[in-house]
């Protein structure tokens, strides 16, 4: 530890620190509204916060790279080079920082054409021959050398930088083997791969230090070189210039002229204010307290005081019963479950919370507060209400769902947790116990507490909704959560026979594929091992390289169908084929796996999945299954009916996205062919070709469907002509006939990127926001892919909308039958339809999927039965 009497400079290397906080936090749950990520610059905050306390520092400066064109740089123009390139999450976070750093009063330096290593050894030198103890904080190895009596090195350790490694001089030298000062000669000799400077072939760390210790320095095994033998000896002497290269780069100036004293470093008082209004900016609730308290700020009035949760009272039936008092007063609700059924449940109110262990009689207490419309508020609610479900009880008046919630406000990158929740939002932390302690010595939130958390966290979440956006949770999501739940637990019944079979089938079709494959080689090889694929294709078949990557040349399944089309070798066909069927196979054998004991399978929807909205499922994937293939036929048809039902009733939209293009774009020619019933793309192949509508061929009407549907999505004319298989010059030419002949839809697609890009986000038809914050992004390649996923947004996001509108419409109407809706799929809903009810289901699904929304143009549905999936197709 440093010398209390002393005085004590602390020096930080800011890019080092908070490049490394980037890979220590997870980049998904820091991210402001905005869609600015943060989680570099929270690590590094929350590191140099815990530096403070522990270290207790009287002055403080933190140094940045200005950037990589240094006289480094220019004496070995490839120094540093191969890095890999910046994440672009972390683009925007250094400046951001350095604000940080200048509300808290931290000095900042930088200096251009030099590192910040550089100011920190002159810092370093100066601090310590002013009679200063001073600390490095470095995660760059070349900081080694700086440490001595004075000079203390906190080295980041393998955990990132919450552990810091201390180098005082004894230290180093039981690490490295030789004293500070001479750990530069070691990295000249073994080269440092950060820096791309490349040492003596086949000299490690041992040699070095061997050498070091039988010379006594550098100089002196240069000049003895010729004494060395052996092949590292012989390296030594072909590379001796390298070792001289490395040495002068890997010093350190610590004679900067850096136009700041010592005194001006000393720790002031952060600026309230600036810090509050920078961490409101970058939604640092709960590390604002911590930072003012560090540095000496108002840490006793804090943005947003942290509550105490309210004691938990134990109840039995009776009194939970009677707990119900207010039936408009929101309760928090948390139900802790085992084996899928309920094992404890915690209430709260806004200023109580009371818990009860379940059991029959606790069942039927709460069961009709639950089945009544009073206000209910739970976080992550959907597993819960499933668990309820199967105990018998009905969930109903479910306000909000806290996890949903977020989810609305910032789709690109929810919170996972109720503790991020309480972070983000209220700027407190949940208690939480240590899951790596066998005993913890903090005990977690109880369930009646972490309901008042959740129910506290939801309402400060909706708080900050837009109007509309909080009318999509309201009225779309959270009713769309009890449809999923019912449909999760009816699941749908699932031929344990038709499956194994197809699978079985599949094997011996995937083995006689290998035979033929190695038959083309000469040898067998594992089809599945990209290494060994690499070594057949471009070495030993010597076929055109794809893609350079890390690990060699690609051999996904784009870059080799390419490579098909390119060399025609049967290898590569039987490859491909062999792909294919193992894929398929591995989708029935995870389908066969997943069915239960009662025949069916219970799919789980996942809500927040996406940032369009669009539901996917998960154990078993479900949307995974091939479309319009026989393959696919054949796993849809071990899809059926269920004992006691009568029939499967299947139904989709036809061309929903299109539908809400025409809506969204108003364009008389699309809105003209919807109205009249036309069929879409033979009406548009009609303009763009300039025939008749029956002269359109098949060829015509498949080009206008794949570029129809690929403006939609952004497709270029490289793109459409690559996924037709026509020359650009054609593709091109498709895309001006069709937009001089639906003009408004050009319009539309233009005028919803600009307003993206003025707006920082997107929205459907009802109100669902999905941020961009990319549009305005300098990186050419970012603004691109985000432009493209701006011209769909809308229209997928509102085809989403559209498709849960009519899903829980549709399981709120079955309700009074013995029919029940059990999936689903991308534009499809599956209803197991009960004896004599057809006429009835039927009715309901057409009114809910046909009157979802108010378009200007209809939404067509179709609909068939049958005694399984397939049959059921229409």
């Amino acid at each position: 530890m440093t010398d209390p009497t002393k005085p004590t400079l602390l020096i930080v290397d800011g890019h080092s620190l908070a490049f490394r906080a980037f890979f220590a936090l997870p980049v998904d749950t820091f991210q402001n509204r905005e869609g600015q990520h943060t989680n570099g610059i929270h690590g590094f905050l929350s590191m140099f916060i815990n530096l403070l306390k522990n270290e207790k520092p009287t002055h403080v400066a933190v140094a940045f790279d200005v950037s990589d064109k240094t006289f480094r740089k220019e004496v070995y123009p490839d120094y540093k080079e191969g890095r890999q390139e910046t994440p672009s999450e972390f683009k925007g976070q250094i400046p951001l920082l350095k604000e940080c750093l200048a509300a808290m009063n931290v000095t900042v330096l930088e200096k251009d054409g030099f590192e910040a290593d550089d100011i920190l050894a002159t810092l370093a030198r100066r601090g310590s021959e002013g009679g200063y103890d001073v600390l490095v904080c470095s995660g760059d190895r070349d900081s080694i050398q700086l440490v001595n009596e004075r000079v203390t090195l906190l080295y980041p350790s393998v955990q990132g930088v919450s552990k810091l490694k201390r180098y005082d001089p004894p230290a180093v030298e039981e690490r490295y083997g030789v004293p500070p000062e001479q750990y530069p000669d070691v990295a000249a000799l073994v080269g440092e791969k950060a820096d791309n400077l490349p040492g003596v072939p086949k000299v490690g760390e041992k040699t070095a230090v061997k050498w070091l210790t039988q010379f006594g320095s550098l100089d002196a095994i240069l000049e003895g070189a010729e004494s060395i033998k052996g092949v590292v000896g012989q390296n030594l002497r072909d590379h001796v210039e390298d070792v001289r290269r490395n040495r002068r780069l890997n010093r350190l100036l610590d004679d900067m002229d850096i136009p700041v004293e010592l005194d001006a470093l000393e720790i002031v008082a952060a600026n309230d204010q600036a810090v509050r209004d920078i961490f409101s900016k970058l939604e640092f609730r709960s590390l604002l307290a911590r930072v003012l308290e560090a540095m000496g700020g108002d840490a006793d009035v804090p943005a947003e005081p942290q509550l105490e949760a309210p004691a938990v009272e134990e109840l039995d039936a009776s009194a939970l019963g009677a707990w119900f008092t207010d039936p408009d007063r929101p309760v928090g609700v948390t139900v802790l479950m085992a084996a899928g059924l309920p094992t404890r449940l915690g209430l709260a109110t806004a200023d109580a919370a009371v818990e009860a262990d379940w059991s029959d009689d606790v069942r039927d207490a709460v069961a009709g507060w639950f089945a009544s419309p009073s206000p209910k508020v739970m976080c992550d609610a959907k597993t819960q209400v499933k668990a309820l479900r199967r105990a018998g009880v009905e969930v109903r008046g479910l306000r909000y769902d806290a996890l949903i919630a977020g989810w609305i406000a910032r789709p690109a990158f929810p919170d996972k947790t109720l503790g991020h929740l309480v972070d983000r939002y209220l700027g407190e932390r949940l208690p939480e116990a240590d899951p790596n302690q066998l005993v913890p010595e903090q005990d977690g939130a109880t369930p009646g507490q972490l309901s008042w958390y959740a129910l506290r966290a939801a309402d400060a979440v909706v708080a900050e909704l837009p109007e509309r956006a909080r009318a999509v949770l309201d009225e779309i999501e959270m009713p769309t959560l009890i449809a999923l739940a019912d449909m999760e637990v009816a699941g749908v019944a699932v031929s344990h026979e038709k499956l194994s079979g197809f699978s079985s089938e599949l094997g011996e079709r995937i083995a006689s594929i290998a035979e033929q494959a190695y038959a083309e080689i000469g040898h067998e090889v594992n089809l599945g091992s990209p290494k060994q694929l690499q070594q057949v294709l471009f070495e030993e078949l010597d076929l055109p390289k794809t893609r350079k990557t890390k690990t060699g040349y690609t051999t996904d399944a784009n870059a080799l169908a390419d490579l098909q089309v390119k060399t025609g070798h049967p290898f590569l066909a039987q490859l491909l084929t062999h792909r294919e069927a193992s894929k398929l196979k591995q989708i029935i054998d995870g389908l066969d796996q997943a069915i239960d004991d009662t025949g069916r399978i219970h799919t789980t929807y996942v809500q927040t999945g996406s940032q369009t909205g669009r539901l996917s499922s998960t154990d078993p994937n479900l949307q995974n299954i091939p479309v319009r293939t026989e393959e696919s036929r054949r796993i849809r048809a071990a899809f059926e009916v269920g004992a006691g039902y009568e029939t499967l009733l299947t139904a989709d939209y036809s061309q929903i996205e299109m539908r809400i293009m025409a809506h969204l774009s108003g364009d008389p020619g699309l809105v003209e062919a919807f109205n009249a019933g036309e069929d879409l793309h033979r009406f548009v192949g009609a303009q763009v070709f300039g025939v008749a509508p029956e002269d359109v061929s098949s060829e015509m009407r498949s080009k206008v469907k794949a570029m129809s549907y690929g403006l939609v999505y952004g497709l270029s004319a490289f793109g459409l002509a690559k996924q037709l298989g026509i020359e650009q010059k054609e593709a091109k030419q498709l895309m001006l006939g069709y937009f001089e002949r639906f003009g408004a839809v050009r319009d539309y697609l233009r005028a919803s990127v600009e307003k993206a890009r003025e707006d920082g986000y997107t929205e459907t038809i009802f109100g669902r926001r999905r941020p961009f914050p990319d549009l305005t992004s300098p990186n050419r390649v970012l603004r691109e892919n985000a432009e493209r996923a701006a011209l769909n947004a809308p229209i997928q996001g509102s085809a989403a909308d559209i498709m849960k509108i009519a899903l829980f419409r549709i399981h709120e109407d079955l309700r009074e039958l013995d029919s029940r809706l059990l999936l689903q799929i991308h534009d499809e809903v599956v209803v197991e339809v009960a004896h004599g009810e057809w006429d009835q289901v039927e009715e309901i699904v057409r009114r809910g999927m046909g009157d979802a929304a108010a378009l200007t143009v209809p939404l067509s549905v179709q609909v068939g039965h049958g005694a399984d999936w397939n049959e059921a197709a229409h």
